[in-house]
């Protein structure tokens, strides 16, 4: 389910492609940057999307899942925020503060979209997230299924 999912997702993005054409019609943009936005968006949804699997594995009432799943991104995408690294400071340390900081979404998707950079550290981040999100939900449904 999760790759039929990101394919539909990979399609949604593809969609799109006619406006990148429109864009180089009308002027002279950094289509590596453009690219580099597509792989970085593609990523970043199937973490998200692995995250929702990873949810939804764990409770029978997916409203609860939805809602969950939401806040589990939206911690994830927050982790990175000058202004909740700031806060966490006044009680962790600066290598907790940062190891915090590095779990975010946001700091990972940057080089992607601001930068046009595919770097491998990024790449294998979001990759992480998705294998331990989806090998999690193969836990916790073989537990639900045990007993």
């Amino acid at each position: 389910k999760f790759l039929a999912s990101w394919a539909f997702l990979a399609i949604a993005l593809a969609l799109t492609f006619p406006i990148w054409i429109t864009v180089n019609y009308l002027g002279d943009p950094d289509n590596g940057a453009i690219i580099a936005g597509y792989v970085g968006s593609l990523l970043l949804a199937g973490a998200y999307l692995a995250i929702t699997c990873m949810t939804s594995a764990l409770t029978r009432n997916q409203v609860i899942a939805f809602i969950l799943a939401v806040v589990v991104c939206f911690l994830m995408m927050m982790a990175g925020y000058s202004a909740v690294t700031d806060f966490i400071a006044r009680w962790l340390s600066p290598g907790a503060v940062d190891t915090v900081a590095s779990f975010s979404t946001i700091t990972h998707f940057d080089p992607f979209s601001q930068k046009g950079l595919i770097e491998l550290r990024d790449v294998v981040f979001f990759v992480s997230v998705m294998a331990f999100a989806l090998f999690t939900t193969g836990v916790i449904i073989r537990a639900h299924r045990g007993g």
